[in-house]
């Protein structure tokens, strides 16, 4: 099994599936990856040998944020968003959706499970 940047990448997959598995590299970036490696993005990764492993893990630690650092930095620019007190930052601290989508009927992944409102009971007239 091939360890890049901390991460396992499963034997097999093809190059460009298994690259995907590391935090912040897609499949456009996979692929960007390979071909400046000169790996065909079709070979398994259990036929990937040391050295292009080598090569695949040089390129992604010198010209791509991955990982920790990435997720370091996406935390700290929606923090920096919650203390101005911007919109943005103020739908982040509620846990509502960001970027404007409806919430009066879905949102429910943003929103948590449902929460039951009971209705004011009207008094009788007499």
């Amino acid at each position: 099994m091939a360890r890049i940047e901390g991460v396992d990448i499963p034997k097999n997959k093809r190059g460009v599936i298994g690259l995907t598995y590391i935090y912040g590299i897609g499949r456009s970036k996979a692929s960007q990856i390979l071909a400046e490696a000169g790996i065909d993005e079709h070979i398994k990764v259990s036929a990937w040998t040391d050295e292009n492993v080598r090569v695949i893990s040089q390129i992604i630690q010198t010209e791509h944020k991955v990982e920790g650092e990435l997720r370091t930095e996406v935390s700290m620019n929606i923090k920096r968003l919650m203390d101005i007190a911007c919109y943005r930052g103020l739908r982040h601290r509620k846990g509502l959706p960001v970027r404007g989508q409806s919430t009066k009927t879905n949102a429910r992944t943003r929103k948590g499970k449902k929460k039951t409102v009971a209705n004011k009971k009207v008094a009788p007239k007499g």
